[in-house]
């Protein structure tokens, strides 16, 4: 009788939970749901829910009202803005792109200008950047990725990414497909970074936060959530908790706190 009670008395707790729902971005997601973790032990009557997508979906889902907060790994587009007017964006970290090899590319760095043609089918072979003869296979992630976005806008330019690229949907496949096939790169959030792939220098510089912020490392992109109007009830309490001393600490310990 005791259990079944409280049982009930549990069940009752959390239906009586306040939810804030996340969606969007697929860079953003661990880390939301770290900081999720984090204040809903500080805060028993709230449930932070997270769920992947991209940055797309973040920014439609916010949007439409279906999510609270939405994600994005790239800066919020004006015609996205311009649609959406009352949309507010909190820029909560900053965030590397690194471009990354097989870990036995014998590359050490590339130009910018190598990169892109790399990415644009031009460059085809390990041969043309000073690495042995070896043809080139380009991962990149699919279309709606704030990743994707930001590489396109900072890297590509007017270019378009080589259609024969091996498209995966998330910085974690990319990762896997990298390290268990020679030849390949790609591009991967710091925050994804490891001894499994193999992080090349761009313009001279190693993508690290250092050099992210003294300015040397070039490919660098917000990490965004996103609201319509300012934000009110439990997701106001949990984006004041993000920008606060504790919830910078933890986007520091993958990314570049922004206080």
């Amino acid at each position: 009788m005791k259990k079944a009670v409280a049982s009930l008395l549990l069940l009752a707790t959390l239906s009586l939970a306040v939810e804030v729902t996340i969606a969007g971005s697929t860079t953003v997601q661990p880390l939301a749901e770290t900081l999720g973790e984090a204040f809903e032990a500080a805060h028993s009557g709230v449930a932070i829910t997270v769920s992947g997508g991209g940055s797309s979906v973040g920014v439609k889902s916010a949007a439409e009202r279906t999510v609270n907060i939405g994600m994005a790994s790239r800066e919020i587009k004006t015609s996205e803005l311009a649609e959406h007017p009352t949309m507010v964006v909190h820029t909560i970290a900053r965030d590397g792109i690194a471009i990354v090899a097989h870990p036995a590319c014998p590359v050490a760095g590339l130009t910018m200008e190598q990169v892109r043609a790399i990415f644009e089918g031009s460059i085809n072979n390990w041969s043309q950047v000073g690495g042995s003869s070896m043809a080139i296979t380009v991962v990149a992630r699919e279309e709606g990725s704030g990743t994707r976005a930001a590489f396109e806008e900072i890297v590509m330019k007017d270019a378009l990414i080589t259609d024969m690229a091996i498209l995966q949907p998330s910085n974690g496949a990319v990762r896997t497909t990298i390290n268990t096939t020679p030849g390949t790169v790609g591009f991967l959030s710091f925050g994804y970074l490891d001894s499994s792939v193999k992080a090349l220098a761009v313009g001279g510089a190693t993508p690290t936060t250092a050099h992210v912020n003294d300015g040397s490392y070039p490919v660098v992109r917000p990490l965004n959530l996103v609201t319509m109007g300012q934000p009110t009830g439990a997701a106001a309490q949990f984006i004041n908790f993000v920008f606060s001393a504790e919830g910078q600490a933890i986007v520091a310990e993958d990314y570049i706190p922004v206080r």
